[in-house]
């Protein structure tokens, strides 16, 4: 008889040892689950703040920093937009000192269309107040609207194509 109770308590073991492995993996998946949703929340919100931060550099231009204003429009952007960029740069700067432009731009809002783990469609919305220094024309307002593709280059996050949609 003793060995009646000892298989039942080896059986016992057994199958508890079985659930508490199911449930010990069941665990570690679920963690490695949240932590890779974690990674693609941090990418979106890394998306959206790179898309509005470039926004923010396009928008906003100031004749006397106009060197500093467009080194951060390059550094936000790669690809087809920045070369972009860099061809109209001496023409921007140009206008910009002659004209002794102040650009001030708001961000209003940024959405995520799509996103994989390389490339980001973001769009945004800001406005923009122009003025020109020793000028006595009123200040502009100009309201912008883009739709933005981003590619994701080791951790960050840059415009390389820039759309304006009406």
């Amino acid at each position: 008889m003793a060995g009646l109770s000892v298989r039942p308590a080896r059986i016992l073991i057994a199958a508890l040892s079985g659930v508490l492995a199911v449930l010990v993996g069941t665990g570690a998946w679920i963690a490695a689950e949240a932590r890779d949703e974690q990674g693609r929340a941090g990418d979106r919100r890394a998306a959206l703040e790179a898309a509005g931060a470039h926004a923010t550099n396009l928008m906003s231009l100031d004749y006397r920093t106009v060197d500093a204003d467009m080194g951060r429009i390059l550094d936000t952007s790669t690809g087809a937009a920045r070369a972009e960029y860099v061809a109209n740069a001496g023409r921007l700067k140009t206008t910009t000192v002659d004209n002794k432009v102040v650009q001030t731009g708001v961000l209003r809002a940024t959405a995520l269309v799509t996103m994989t783990a390389t490339v980001a469609r973001v769009l945004v919305v800001g406005d923009v107040e122009i003025r020109w220094d020793g000028s006595d024309s009123p200040p502009q307002e100009r309201y912008y609207r883009w739709q933005m593709d981003l590619a994701k280059s080791g951790a960050r996050w840059l415009v390389s194509k820039v759309v304006q949609v009406p």
